[in-house]
């Protein structure tokens, strides 16, 4: 059974979606962008109710200033003490819960990890956003990183098929090579104060575990996997170009999250 509820944070009224369920281990799903908590298509809303279902109670909140909670929107960055909030209004509002995994796609993922220590059991950080500019609004770049744009050559390279049309002589071979070499060397190590590099420290400093979940085709992963490194966290990967997991790749998120909650 879902409910509604609300709690405060620094002055403010903000609402939330308690989905009940008797186990222990409970999940906090925190809002990318500035999306409500009915969620992108309600995909989010969705997944809180599947995994209630799968016997996990879940929380999930509107941050200040989005949706009906009160207050003025600060975007990602300034969203730490509604996330502390929600921790401590989650464990108020389902006592029998020892344990906390919070959940967080794309800016979420990034604002989970630039706001720790927070008092959380374990972290699934979906297509973490690393783009520089804070403006919640601003666009992704027109073209995916090099890296991603390298992959897929190589990709078409070793596909059997694309040899073929190679041998015929149908694909234009110098327009391949010049395609290649423009590219570039590999991105150079992100710049120490840049949004990338705090995201990497973050990663190294985490004092729970971690699991980063990316779908191969998403602009925001593509990046995230070219500027970050972070060689101690688990990575899985979906062949998707779905950033908030939608329609089929639902299935493979909800697998991910419950395991993670077991």
């Amino acid at each position: 059974m879902r409910h509604q509820l609300s709690f405060a944070c620094e002055g403010a009224a903000l609402a939330a979606t308690l989905d009940e369920a008797a186990g222990t281990t409970g999940l906090l799903i925190v809002s990318g962008g500035n999306e409500v908590r009915s969620g992108a298509h309600r995909g989010m809303a969705m997944l809180a109710q599947r995994i209630a279902a799968a016997g996990h109670p879940v929380f999930r909140f509107d941050r200040r200033g989005i949706g009906d909670s009160e207050g003025i929107n600060g975007g990602y960055a300034s969203s730490g003490p509604d996330i502390a909030a929600a921790i401590a209004a989650f464990r108020e509002a389902a006592p029998h819960v020892t344990r906390v995994v919070a959940f967080g796609n794309c800016d979420a993922a990034s604002a989970l990890l630039l706001h720790q220590p927070l008092p959380l059991d374990a972290l699934i950080l979906a297509n973490p956003w690393t783009y520089e500019d804070s403006d919640e609004e601003a666009e992704e770049p027109a073209l995916p990183p090099a890296s991603a744009i390298r992959a897929r050559y190589w990709s078409r390279l070793k596909d059997p098929k694309s040899l073929l049309r190679l041998v015929k002589g149908e694909v234009d071979v110098r327009k391949l090579v010049r395609g290649l070499s423009a590219l570039g060397p590999s991105a150079a190590p992100a710049a120490p104060g840049s949004l990338p590099a705090r995201l990497d420290r973050a990663l190294a400093a985490l004092t729970c575990p971690a699991t980063i979940l990316l779908a191969t085709g998403d602009r925001t992963a593509q990046a995230f996997a070219d500027k970050c490194r972070p060689s101690a966290i688990p990575v899985e990967r979906l062949a998707s170009a779905s950033h908030s997991f939608a329609g089929e790749d639902a299935e493979w998120l909800v697998a991910r999250v419950v395991e993670r909650l077991a």
